[in-house]
């Protein structure tokens, strides 16, 4: 089972039952996840992180939200099983970074919103109820962390952040570039998202980077397309056996201060170490 993770940047866990912190005005509470000393890990409701469930975006800085999709992958189905297994496995994070120092749940109000709803028996479909129901989530401002779900999903959630931000810059971590114009002569699918994207306007192209793109191709110009557009391209040979800092500050340095969207795709990684995706790359 592919499980697609976007937005990702040092995920959460738990301190306490709440942190406070104190402000001139009042006193904010943050939720905390459930601590495997309140209740065993084993147990509980199987929320992202043990985190709260709420029904909507209200009070809450960043949500989790599901995006149970898989009907635009074109080998191994699965993924739409990809946000409830996650957060199964998501009961073994704790609540702070140990080596970074990241504690988010010291200053972030975080909660599950559950799963967006979508149409299962039409894709096109199921891309206009994503991009409705990621909408409304961000509608106060709450950033969203998506869980998936087939790389389809990407155009639809960039659709919704662009209509709210305006053209974004994009962080792309694949073995692919998913830029094709079509897929068995459709549009939307898996292999098209930022196409798509580019083509409605979303992303700002000088700022995105894909990073570790890698295996066999249809031809030697596959990454002419985003070049062309201005996108940076990282294969992943350039990420081999050194240190990704000087990268990342660079990457920084591209994204500037404008707002930034982050696609992590699971076969970005060695499927030796994470074969639980619909389109595993086997050469390196």
């Amino acid at each position: 089972m592919a499980v697609k993770v976007h937005a990702l940047c040092n995920l959460l866990q738990k301190v306490t039952h709440f942190r406070s912190i104190s402000t001139t005005s009042n006193l904010l509470r943050f939720n905390q996840p459930l601590s495997g000393n309140e209740m065993p890990r084993a147990g509980g409701i199987a929320s992202m992180m043990r985190l709260p469930v709420q029904q909507s975006t209200d009070d809450l800085d960043v949500c989790f939200v599901g995006v149970p999709l898989d009907i635009g992958v074109s080998n191994r189905s699965g993924t739409r099983f990809g946000p409830r297994q996650t957060r199964t496995e998501s009961a073994l994070i704790r609540a702070v970074n140990v080596s970074t120092g990241a504690a988010p749940f010291e200053s972030l109000q975080v909660a599950d919103v559950g799963d967006v709803w979508l149409n299962l028996y039409n894709l096109p479909k199921a891309v206009n109820d994503i991009a409705d129901g990621f909408s409304k989530l961000m509608a106060n401002g709450c950033k969203t962390l998506a869980i998936g779900g087939d790389h389809t999903m990407t155009y639809p959630i960039l659709k919704a952040v662009a209509k709210k931000y305006g053209p974004v810059g994009l962080v792309h971590v694949d073995a692919h570039t998913d830029t094709q114009d079509t897929m068995l002569g459709e549009k939307i699918a898996h292999g098209t998202p930022f196409r798509r994207a580019v083509e409605d306007g979303c992303l700002d192209c000088q700022r995105v980077v894909q990073i570790g793109l890698r295996g066999s191709g249809y031809g030697h110009d596959d990454y002419d397309w985003g070049i062309q557009q201005g996108f940076r391209v990282v294969p992943a040979t350039e990420c081999w056996h050194k240190s990704l800092s000087p990268l990342m500050e660079e990457v920084c340095h591209q994204m500037g201060d404008g707002p930034v969207y982050i696609s992590f795709d699971i076969d970005a990684i060695d499927p030796g170490f994470c074969p639980g995706t619909g389109m595993m790359v086997l050469q390196k």
